[in-house]
């Protein structure tokens, strides 16, 4: 018989897992950062979750905690999924590198490094892996405001030329 959601065991040691929640058939962990290498290492080890399939970041401007990493793991022989969530605060945006349980989270990090300035402390490379290396800032952060342009139709093409930047000789 598949594991489900509802026969899902972790029984993982105290102090590991903050909460945990089950929303639409998937187990998500909640976990404090110094928390986080223990977890996984737990969950590869005993349980069995043999495959760290993502690791993603989340901004959520203006709350804090401001940042949210998402580690998803699955078990091969057991056929099961789990979310791994951590929390962190703008002011400390830094975790443990995951590569120590999974060495498949290396490029991953780099990643959300680059994009997000996320730190990962013990991380074996970390450098940016997408951005040029003179790039200033972290793209996928909410801090830039989201500029509009108008279309342009028939009934506004003439105020929209007049109105534009264009380029001068």
């Amino acid at each position: 018989m598949a594991e489900t959601p509802s026969t899902f065991k972790l029984e993982p040691p105290e102090g590991l897992v903050a909460s945990t929640t089950v929303f639409r058939g998937e187990v998500t962990l909640h976990t404090a950062r110094e928390q986080l290498l223990a977890l996984l290492t737990h969950l590869r080890d005993v349980q069995q979750f043999n495959q760290l399939i993502d690791v993603t970041c989340t901004d959520y401007f203006p709350q804090e905690p401001r940042f949210g990493m998402v580690y998803q793991l699955n078990s091969l022989p057991r056929n099961i999924r789990v979310r791994v969530n951590v929390m962190l605060s703008e002011h400390d945006a830094r975790i443990e590198s995951a590569c120590a349980a999974f060495l498949s989270a290396n490029w991953l990090e780099r990643e959300i490094y680059d994009l997000m300035g996320i730190h990962f402390d013990n991380h074996p490379d970390l450098r940016r892996i997408l951005m040029p290396l003179d790039y200033q800032g972290h793209p996928l952060r909410k801090e830039v405001p989201v500029t509009v342009e108008e279309n342009a139709f028939s009934f506004n093409r003439e105020r929209i030329d007049r109105d534009k930047p264009y380029a001068r000789e």
